[in-house]
């Protein structure tokens, strides 16, 4: 005889399921992203940018689990961590705009462009810093939390080869930040990666590619005119097996496509 034994989840099991099922509530109640994000920018495949842009559904069973919507908002603490200790060393960095008067909340620094459709928020301006670091100023502050093995090919290559996706997004923030903070093109941004596993820092200065920049901005463009003429752009591979398009939401979506 066999018999069928289904142990119940234990007490620890079962909290992480609500936990998890909160989460992903939250994300599910959020209001969808109606413009194309700057951050976003960097990633190499146009023709998934452009789902994502257009809000296309994700294939089943890739929308990000619980645990990882839980390591996304260690991620953002730890942001809130790095201000703190940065404005603990001397470092005048803003976060948000200064209150205008309104009852409205302080918002955080960004910039909108295209009628809206291409937005992005920076993570904080240098205004000051102790004259010893020889910062100038005003700078573009942008921060980022990774395992330790990126970090450290992030300290050993620097962002621009390590992330590239992260130095598209700063030269993007440099360049549309102008109108905003004026000057802020001029100087270096202040890139800081915090190792999740080891709370190590690295701190690079990272000068304005206006090359780059320029790159990403005539291909933000160019996704908003295929879009709206209901073109798809080309993808980034010729086979599905290719490592970008096996880690891609929009996978089965793109390569059910003709072309």
């Amino acid at each position: 005889m066999t018999l069928d034994y289904n142990p119940r989840p234990s007490m620890g099991e079962r909290i992480n399921d609500l936990v998890d099922a909160a989460l992903t509530g939250e994300r599910d109640n959020e209001t969808p992203r109606d413009y194309l994000g700057a951050s976003r920018l960097g990633v190499p495949c146009e023709r998934a940018l452009q789902f994502e842009f257009a809000q296309a559904p994700k294939d089943e069973g890739s929308d990000f689990s619980g645990q990882v919507l839980r390591i996304f908002e260690i991620g953002h603490r730890l942001e809130d961590l790095a201000i703190r200790w940065l404005r603990a060393a001397g470092i005048n960095l803003v976060t948000q705009k200064p209150d205008d008067g309104s009852q409205r909340p302080r918002r955080q620094f960004g910039f909108s462009v295209a009628g809206g459709r291409i937005r992005g928020h920076v993570d904080g301006i240098i205004m000051g810093a102790p004259a010893a670091l020889g910062l100038r100023t005003p700078a573009l502050w942008e921060c980022k939390t990774m395992n330790a093995r990126n970090w450290r090919a992030c300290v050993k290559d620097g962002v621009a080869i390590s992330k590239p996706v992260y130095a598209a997004q700063i030269a993007i923030y440099q360049a549309y930040m102008e109108p905003v903070v004026p000057g802020i093109s001029e100087a270096p941004a202040l890139f800081t990666a915090i190792n999740k596993d080891t709370a190590e820092l690295h701190h690079e200065l990272v000068p304005f590619d206006v090359a780059l920049a320029q790159r990403m901005s005539d291909r933000a463009v160019r996704i908003l005119q295929a879009t709206d003429a209901g073109e798809l752009l080309s993808r980034i591979a010729q086979s599905r097996d290719f490592y970008e398009c096996r880690f891609c939401s929009y996978a089965d979506r793109c390569w059910r496509q003709n072309k």
